[in-house]
């Protein structure tokens, strides 16, 4: 905890607060359109799809994003992204209330797609920021930017639980346009706030040459970004797989909840990566974890109930966490700096 400690003290906690929650919006969206869509259209189908065109957009669009931020800094771009992915929230609740039985479902994608591809990556823009940030402390060491990286970690993880729980809660006692509008809320206001900051001044835009650029996809990266994919798929499968066991015991507003378990060990697991000892070389790690992540997910395979599916969660949560930060602090590690906005947001 003594690494967390000092590492918080380089921005004060006012920075980690609202880069937490200025993250929250993303790990609500997917869930939350998936609930709102298939509620008002009656078909998982189109929910899925719609949930689907989301996060694929938002993964096309966050390299691209990414790569703005190299150019143009984080500023100018985090609050293009901030103003228009809400936007494209509040649009999507006011057009699911004018939705009628029989009416063609594919403008709910459309505009789906068009939130999440301008939803910016937070916590991938906070890994970006926290070496400057320790270098103008005067305090750049590895075990410091390493530390960030787990805690970063950890907290994507812990935003992936408390999103979807919020999703659900909201859902529940509210309905699921609520879950829509607070996400937008939170994306507006913290979104925003999280470009303004001061920290955000660190990350100057770069020249980058086509030389540089051509360099950004090595072999290295490209293997990374498979390894981060497979991470995505899980999270996929589990948040569609959950929604439909949910439903069938009749209790779909526990969907968030359940999901949020796969969070609760990896978050753990997360915040006890810094103390994994220096000698355990990244590469060996990337190994083991990714192989116990493949492993974890069989179980899921036989899973049939409720019950039996938050023990899974909780302990394939494990594999998760120490799999993507070990898969960023490596990206860190070997990508140019002047394209480490496109690299860590092709990761994620």
């Amino acid at each position: 905890m003594a690494s967390y400690r000092h590492l918080f003290s380089l921005t004060g906690p006012l920075y980690v607060v609202v880069a937490f929650l200025g993250r929250l919006p993303l790990a609500m969206s997917q869930l939350g359109v998936l609930l709102l869509v298939s509620g008002v259209t009656g078909s998982y189908g189109a929910g899925g799809a719609t949930a689907g065109a989301l996060a694929v957009a938002n993964a096309i669009g966050a390299p691209v994003a990414g790569a703005l931020t190299d150019r143009l800094g984080q500023r100018p771009v985090l609050l293009v992204q901030s103003v228009v992915g809400s936007l494209g929230l509040f649009a999507l609740v006011a057009l699911t209330g004018t939705y009628e039985t029989g009416d063609p479902w594919w403008p709910l994608t459309a505009l789906a797609a068009v939130a999440g591809a301008f939803t910016p990556q937070v916590g991938t823009m906070a890994r970006v920021r926290w070496r400057p940030i320790s270098r103008r402390a005067g305090r750049e060491k590895r075990e410091l930017v390493d530390a960030a990286f787990s805690y970063e970690g950890a907290a994507d993880e812990a935003s992936f639980v408390l999103g979807p729980a919020l999703v659900g809660l909201v859902g529940a006692l509210l309905n699921p346009s609520a879950a829509i509008l607070a996400a937008g809320v939170l994306l507006l206001l913290f979104g925003t706030w999280f470009a303004i900051h001061p920290t955000a001044g660190l990350v100057g835009p770069a020249a980058v040459s086509t030389r540089t650029a051509a360099r950004l996809l090595t072999p290295a990266l490209v293997l990374l970004a498979l390894v981060q994919l497979s991470v995505g798929m899980v999270f996929g499968s589990v948040q569609t797989g959950t929604s439909v066991l949910a439903t069938a015991a009749g209790e779909p507003g526990l969907t968030g909840l359940f999901h949020a378990l796969l969070g609760v060990g990896s978050v753990a697991a997360g915040l006890a990566v810094v103390a994994v000892p220096e000698t355990f070389a990244y590469e060996r790690r990337l190994r083991l974890f990714t192989v116990a992540l493949a492993v974890l997910t069989l179980p899921l395979l036989a899973v049939d109930g409720l019950g039996l599916l938050a023990v899974v969660l909780l302990v394939l949560g494990l594999a998760i966490a120490p799999t993507m930060i070990t898969t960023f602090t490596v990206t860190e590690r070997i990508a140019d700096v002047r394209r480490l906005g496109a690299a860590m947001t092709i990761l994620a």
